[in-house]
């Protein structure tokens, strides 16, 4: 008889937790999204800290709630958001790799900073992919494996996996006044200059119809100089678009693969994970990048 493999229980998914890996890229052409994880710098790093590919399927959890157990002992490690994390109920650090025992139980509680944390098991979760990711996209229901409590996720091999000896990363530093540095969209035109500089000077707060497919922005509306109609454009991760409304949304990891309201302003690779963590009604600033 052939030994059951190692599994993640799920006991509690919180607000939202879903499998998230790198996401599916170069399928935009076909209407698929890349999705993937949100903080990509929180779950690659979460997975150096294992010796884990910087890739594999980990798990990401909405604002705490996350509580899990492990079938067999493995190396775990939480990252991203400043939230609690305890395995029966004995605090463990963020971005600090720790024993869970067969049977113990880690809980992420609610974050003081940030929204979204990262759990990377020793040997990832062996999830079987769909279109060659093993993430799920809350836009387009591609979910090859919906977590639930209840929920048995398949642990791949450990022997696979190097020993990495880490103690700590680095603790992120959490600014009470956010900033994304952008540079302007293929769309700059179809805003005035005084739209312009509204958007990267004003305070905006963030949405609480803010989701994985993209923050809404409530302040100041930004006023369009062309009022034309504008065909469908291909947008990327940080896209900011401006809506009839005027209140801009910024495109996160699920955004569609193309929109139809022009796109003012592109938020820079350095700040997305910045804006994966951005918490409904908190205030955040959008700046010229500087070069």
């Amino acid at each position: 008889m052939s030994e059951r493999p190692a599994e993640l229980v799920v006991h509690a998914t919180g607000l939202l937790s879903t499998v998230q890996d790198l996401g599916r890229p170069g399928l935009a052409g076909l209407g698929v999204p890349r999705s993937g994880g949100a903080d990509r710098a929180s779950l690659r790093l979460a997975n150096r800290l294992l010796g884990n590919p910087e890739g594999a399927p980990v798990v990401e959890a909405t604002l705490g709630g996350l509580e899990v157990g492990l079938t067999a002992t493995r190396w775990c490690v939480v990252t991203g958001a400043d939230a609690p994390v305890e395995v029966d109920g004995t605090p463990v650090g963020v971005g600090s790799p720790f024993v869970l025992r067969a049977g113990a139980r880690l809980r992420v509680g609610s974050p003081a900073h940030g929204l979204r944390s990262y759990l990377a098991v020793r040997g990832g979760l062996a999830v079987a992919p769909v279109l060659g990711s093993a993430s799920q996209d809350v836009l387009s229901g591609i979910a090859p494996l919906p977590l639930g409590e209840g929920t048995r996720v398949p642990l791949g091999r450990v022997d696979e996996v190097p020993v990495v000896p880490v103690d700590v990363a680095p603790v992120r530093m959490w600014s009470g006044d956010p900033v994304l540095e952008v540079d302007p969209g293929p769309r700059r035109d179809w805003v005035s200059d005084e739209a312009w500089r509204t958007l990267t000077s004003a305070v905006y707060e963030v949405s609480s119809r803010s989701d994985r497919v993209g923050v809404r922005l409530s302040g100041p509306a930004v006023e369009r100089a062309v009022h034309a109609e504008l065909p469908s454009e291909g947008v990327v991760p940080g896209a900011v678009q401006v809506p009839p409304s005027g209140e801009p949304v910024v495109f996160l990891a699920d955004h569609p693969t193309t929109g139809g309201y022009p796109v003012c302003a592109v938020v820079v690779p350095a700040s997305l994970p910045l804006l994966a963590q951005l918490v409904p009604g908190q205030g955040v600033r959008l700046r010229p990048a500087r070069r």
